[in-house]
């Protein structure tokens, strides 16, 4: 038990009110997003301002042998920054500062900058940030990089790590380091910048990020798509992806249609059993033709309704429909979250399995899908009064992860092992795979201070 005197002593170490010892506030602390139910208490949240404030508050934490938890803006799906009794959880959110670059395209920024402030700060230079998570207005960039998040729009213009060109690094001894930076091409070395971006807070805590941007994306074509069939949808995700890389290409199951229309009153098809949402943004006559590869696929796959649009705000409509779908879900009850993913040529046995296993187990399981991808969300919806329904909810959870691994595929596409899903994890990569995941580890936190009971 770490002394009062000891904390005294971190307290003292930093700014006044950046150690927070309030029982009240640091329970908004205990959990991310997932709600683990066996978060502990943190003995103390440390609000960092500056890398000097994380620096400080791990080397305190490492002369003391005390463990800590880094989190972002608490939005995780896996468990990855719950707190841990008897640690320190470490806040990034007041490290909010940004630097763009316009000439060599690059932005630097503190880990507690939102994603949408990312992009809404490029966009007022002329240039564009593409990861966009459906909580890219809520998720800090911070936990972005830890758990290397996605997106809509991943299916063309890649994921976190293909944004990351560098980093500044605290390591569980108090040493920073600096990683990669503003160079487009960088052969130097092992390629550790990778390395850190999905650690998910295990080998270090990041505290300034380079990300590379892009010139503005092109005005964007949207086609919308009802089927009878999810096994029709899915099979037309092949047929699209085959030919073309789309912009976006989402899928949403009957529950999640029903859910969103609850809320929103947009006038979807609440008989459909899938609802596909697809946007070209290519150039010119190359966006004519993508829409018609898509349309093609759709009605070649028994849609009962196309509807194409080149009108922003009807795209965008349905765009914000499928970014709320897990939140409107949520709405019907507690939510296990799943990510898991397969190859393409897979998603059609996955989404059926699927339903198998809700059936079997008797439990909703909604399935959205970053589709265009193969990475999909199924949502185990349970009611929290119900303990039988909560056990057959957790025997769900697991073999949807089981039947992904069966499948060639991975426990998480984009939202992190976590603490929630770390069983699973030899499963899927194997044990030689474990062994130098723990020997990295032990390389980097030889006390395994950093989010301990996270992925290892």
């Amino acid at each position: 038990m770490t002394s009062t005197l000891a904390l005294d002593d971190l307290i003292a170490a930093l700014p006044e009110g950046t150690v927070v010892t309030d029982p009240d506030i640091i329970g908004g602390y205990r959990q991310d997003r997932a709600l683990d139910p066996d978060a502990g208490m943190p003995l103390a949240v440390v609000r960092a301002n500056s890398t000097d404030d994380v620096v400080a508050a791990v080397k305190w934490a490492a002369a003391h042998r005390v463990a800590i938890v880094p989190r972002g803006a608490g939005t995780g799906l896996s468990g990855g920054s719950s707190g841990v009794g008897g640690a320190i959880t470490i806040s990034t959110e007041r490290m909010r500062d940004i630097t763009i670059d316009t000439v060599t395209r690059v932005a630097v920024v503190q880990p507690g900058l939102l994603n949408v402030e990312v992009k809404k700060a490029a966009a007022e230079n002329g240039l564009w940030y593409p990861p966009d998570p459906s909580s890219y207005e809520i998720c800090s960039i911070g936990g972005n990089a830890a758990t290397n998040a996605g997106g809509l729009c991943c299916v063309k213009y890649g994921v976190t790590t293909d944004y990351v060109l560098g980093m500044q690094v605290v390591l569980a001894d108090g040493r920073v380091i600096r990683l990669g930076g503003p160079r487009l091409k960088d052969s130097a070395g092992l390629s550790l910048t990778k390395l850190f971006v999905g650690s998910e807070g295990t080998l270090g805590i990041i505290t300034e990020l380079t990300l590379r941007l892009l010139p503005p994306q092109p005005a964007k074509s949207t086609v919308v798509a009802s089927f009878a069939d999810v096994r029709d949808a899915t099979s037309a995700v092949l047929d699209i992806v085959n030919q073309i890389r789309p912009a976006m290409l989402e899928f949403m199951d009957s529950v999640a249609i029903n859910a969103v229309e609850d809320d929103l009153k947009m006038g979807l098809d609440r008989e459909a059993g899938a609802l596909m949402v697809a946007q070209s943004d290519a150039p010119g006559a190359a966006a004519d033709e993508e829409i018609r590869i898509i349309t093609e696929a759709f009605e070649a796959h028994n849609a009962s309704e196309v509807f194409a649009t080149d009108d922003p705000d009807e795209g965008e409509a349905f765009t914000v429909a499928r970014r709320v779908a897990i939140p409107c879900v949520e709405k019907k009850g507690m939510l296990l979250l799943e990510d898991v993913g397969v190859p393409l040529p897979k998603l059609p046995d996955l989404v059926e399995g699927i339903a198998d296993i809700a059936a079997r187990r008797e439990v909703i399981i909604s399935v959205i899908a970053h589709a265009g991808d193969g990475n999909t969300h199924p949502l185990i919806v349970v009611d929290p009064d119900d303990e039988d329904q909560k056990r057959r909810g957790d025997i769900a959870f697991g073999e949807v992860m089981d039947l992904a691994i069966a499948l060639g595929g991975t426990i998480t596409g984009e939202h992190g092992v976590g603490r929630m899903k770390k069983a699973w994890l030899p499963n899927q990569v194997g044990e030689d795979v474990m062994d130098i995941t723990r020997k990295i580890k032990a390389a980097l936190d030889p006390d395994g201070l950093l989010n301990p009971g996270s992925i290892v």
